[in-house]
């Protein structure tokens, strides 16, 4: 008579791989949540700031100032205190302006930088890469001073001239022209199409992500740009937004609630904008840079 074996509960290979990725994707959802929190979390006290009738900071009175509940009056006042809607309209106009000429300099350098063969060429890639690693900060007093002697101080072209181009946004239009097969621009040559055609009429319909990621890119650094108007304007009818904020921030300190109604109201633009078009600024990023 042979011995019996009580009966073993049979465990599958596969569920306890499922229950460690089960366990993996709880683990990085958790990473994920304490890592909204944090970025979003001084926005909110912001926000919850800047509703409040008395100064607060993440519920307690700064200054012996008491709340007195929740009110949007504090954004008409900050609007009408900082005279924001000259600044706006200062910022949207530089904003817009260095954007597109960014685009259009972009587009042709990167372009040639993609498809032509010349000599120096890499040489030429290299300069463009490593004037992003000089400090804007650094060129103030040269640009000054040609600003000054093409008589641009104290205009709108001391506020768009100095940053048309950029390297960026050169070597990001050339990453990505080169993800397009040359196969298009052939068959665009065979129809008759010109060099020029191809670029406007192919190429940049093609790098719609790419140029949407760029226009996000410099429209907001020209947003929250401080360092060009505060340097090269001194006129009241020039205050970007930026500047307005500043001097909003040492005429108004005492009063957080209008300060931080000021904020929300000089950042709103920029996050709508990203809300926007984030869809096609993720595509933008992720798809550059696939070919070397």
């Amino acid at each position: 008579m042979t011995p019996t074996t009580p009966d073993r509960p049979f465990t599958s290979p596969f569920s306890a791989q499922s229950a460690i990725a089960q366990f993996l994707t709880w683990l990085n959802l958790t990473a994920l949540i304490l890592g909204a929190v944090l970025v979003l979390l001084p926005l909110a006290i912001v926000l919850f700031t800047s509703l409040t009738a008395g100064g607060m900071v993440a519920g307690t009175p700064i200054e012996g100032t008491q709340t007195g509940g929740w009110t949007w009056a504090n954004y008409q006042a900050a609007w009408q205190r900082g005279s924001f809607l000259l600044a706006f309209a200062n910022s949207t106009l530089v904003a817009l302006a260095v954007t597109a000429l960014q685009i259009l300099t972009s587009a042709l350098a990167g372009y040639a930088l993609a498809r032509f063969q010349f000599k120096g060429q890499q040489a030429i890639l290299l300069i463009i890469l490593a004037t992003l690693i000089i400090p804007f900060q650094l060129l103030v007093v040269p640009i000054f001073l040609v600003l000054k002697w093409g008589h641009l101080i104290n205009t709108y072209g001391a506020l768009i001239l100095p940053t048309a181009a950029n390297g960026f946004g050169i070597f990001l239009l050339r990453q990505y022209f080169q993800t397009i097969p040359v196969e298009l621009e052939e068959a665009a040559a065979l129809d008759g199409a010109t060099r020029w055609q191809i670029l406007w009429q192919v190429m940049l319909p093609l790098a719609r992500p790419a140029l949407l990621t760029l226009f996000l890119f410099t429209f907001t650094a020209e947003w929250n740009d401080l360092f060009k108007p505060l340097v090269f304007t001194t006129r009241p009818e020039l205050r970007t937004v930026q500047l307005a904020l500043a001097e909003f921030q040492e005429q108004f300190t005492n009063d957080w609630s209008l300060l931080m109604a000021a904020v929300v109201i000089t950042t709103l633009p920029v996050i709508l904008l990203f809300l926007v078009s984030q869809r096609q600024f993720i595509r933008g990023i992720a798809t550059t840079g696939v070919k070397n």
